[in-house]
């Protein structure tokens, strides 16, 4: 059992005189009073040390040792000599007519700053839902000045109207700067429109239309750059539609060898073993159309080796014409689609930006949103998502400073 001395540096409250404690399965109670104070009067400004009466009230605290704490504080009210004003003494931890200690509502704005949904805050705290969300709910991000590097990338919130939102960042300082509720092309129009642009340098996104035009319309001085995940995987794709089609044409006992073996085929087969490049011959040899496509594949990351735009450019172009003209169809339609984009992907391999770090951000905002079993409010799930982020910003800072 903790001594009161040990309790009253515990729970770290200036002037403060602990007159009991008594523990619960659950909780822990403190009663406690403030030191006696000379009061000034908030409607004369004169002093007074005249008690006029007692209140009881009971506020709740940061939770310590896995229970909740409970203060009972008997609270003086004082009575003006000069003009009879009846006042309570002033409490530097608890605000007027709160409920709750100050440092509470920090601990569960803190605690909000990670992925944990309202209720598991709830539980943590002893308070209930809905106090959590109110306390929450005064927290609110507004809209930031655009940087040099604009990122820009969609998940699926679910939230609102829309079924996915749109996430902003700068990747150069690791910042997420905005959530936007839609990915549709007039809404986000209507939100970059206003704002001053003319900073941005780099634009850089996936392969969705809308991104494109949005640059091409508002971000004209700006160099649009294609993550390169994203026109990567779309050979990937073509390689495995050709490889299911090709699949289906085998045995029971192929199909099953084929599929235990997709990670094979999809490896660079530069970095198999001697054994595995043996396994990938075999399959290449049951099919022409799959052969076919495993060089095509296999064409393109050797081109995309090459190093910086200029070198890249001929092998680039001469792998479409190869493509388009492969009789494949999956290919031939990535051939269509590296055609329509060659000039912002092509730019990704003079400049470092990618949207690696909006992934990244994407992964915790779907942990967020399956902890909370989704949101329905967009106001709310985007200043979750920007507190979040924005807590982790300032300990990086921090970290590095």
């Amino acid at each position: 059992m903790l001594s009161i001395d040990s309790i009253k540096k515990l729970i770290g409250l200036e002037d403060v005189i602990v007159k009991n404690i008594v523990q619960h399965t659950k909780s822990t109670e403190i009663e406690i009073e403030l030191e006696r104070k000379t009061q000034i009067c908030p409607r004369c400004g004169s002093s007074t040390k005249t008690i006029h009466d007692y209140r009881k009230q009971t506020v709740k605290d940061v939770p310590a040792f896995g229970k909740s704490v409970i203060i009972n504080l008997k609270k003086r009210r004082y009575r003006c000599c000069l003009c009879e004003k009846r006042f309570i003494e002033k409490i530097d931890f608890l605000p007027r007519y709160h409920r709750m200690t100050s440092r509470l509502v920090a601990y569960v704005l803190a605690e909000l700053a990670s992925e944990y949904s309202f209720t598991s805050v709830s539980k943590k705290v002893n308070l209930s839902v809905s106090t959590v969300i109110r306390i929450f709910d005064f927290v609110n991000y507004g809209v930031p000045d655009l940087p040099e590097v604009l990122s820009i990338d969609e998940f699926k919130g679910n939230t609102g109207l829309d079924k996915y939102q749109v996430i902003i960042t700068d990747p150069v300082t690791g910042r997420v700067l905005d959530i936007l509720p839609s990915r549709r092309y007039h809404k986000l129009i209507n939100y970059f429109k206003p704002m001053n642009r003319c900073d941005v340098k780099f634009f850089v996104s996936d392969m969705w239309k809308p991104y494109r035009e949005l640059s091409g319309s508002f971000f004209k001085d700006a160099t649009q750059i294609t993550d390169k995940y994203h026109f990567i995987r779309q050979v990937v794709w073509a390689f495995e539609a050709v490889r299911k089609q090709e699949q289906k044409k085998f045995g029971k006992s192929h199909r099953i060898y084929f599929k235990r073996s997709r990670s094979l085929l999809i490896r660079k087969y530069d970095y198999l073993t001697e054994e595995e490049k043996q396994q990938v011959n075999v399959m290449l040899y049951t099919s022409v159309t799959l052969s076919s496509a495993y060089f095509l594949k296999e064409k393109f990351f050797k081109a995309i080796k090459a190093g910086r735009k200029q070198d890249v450019k001929t092998l680039y172009y001469e792998w479409i014409q190869s493509a388009a003209n492969s009789g494949i169809p999956s290919f031939v339609t990535c051939a269509k689609t590296f055609s329509n984009w060659s000039e912002s992907i092509l730019n990704s391999f003079d400049y470092p930006y990618t949207n690696a770090f909006t992934e990244g951000c994407n992964n915790k905002i779907k942990v967020l949103k399956r902890n909370a079993y989704g949101y329905r409010n967009f106001r709310r799930f985007r200043n979750r998502i920007l507190h979040m982020f924005h807590n982790r910003f300032l300990e990086k800072q921090v970290v590095s400073a």
